[in-house]
């Protein structure tokens, strides 16, 4: 069986980073970490058979890890098509 010989003498193309996130999904990841923030001060306390405990905390957590940081990490904005204009109407005589 032959075995394959890779060369050493390729050389690696430089690449240019980019990274994938922009202002937009910081933004929407900060306002998904407050949330979780409001989420947690909202299920401290001492009584654990309120309405906010039960009820509302868990929402702003599910919100918060399942919803809104999904979204800032996935959210990209949309590019403008290059599509060409029409062309002018020509008048009529």
């Amino acid at each position: 069986m032959a075995k394959v010989v890779k060369s050493k003498t390729a050389r690696r193309q430089k690449q240019t980073e980019v990274f994938p996130l922009e202002r937009t999904n910081f933004i929407i990841l900060g306002v998904g970490v407050l949330v979780i923030v409001a989420g947690y001060l909202l299920l401290s306390g001492d009584t654990a058979e309120s309405f906010r405990q039960l009820t509302v905390a868990p929402i702003f957590l599910l919100l918060g890890y399942c919803v809104i940081i999904p979204i800032g990490l996935m959210y990209r904005k949309k590019q403008r098509s290059t599509a060409p204009e029409a062309p002018p109407a020509v008048p009529q005589q």
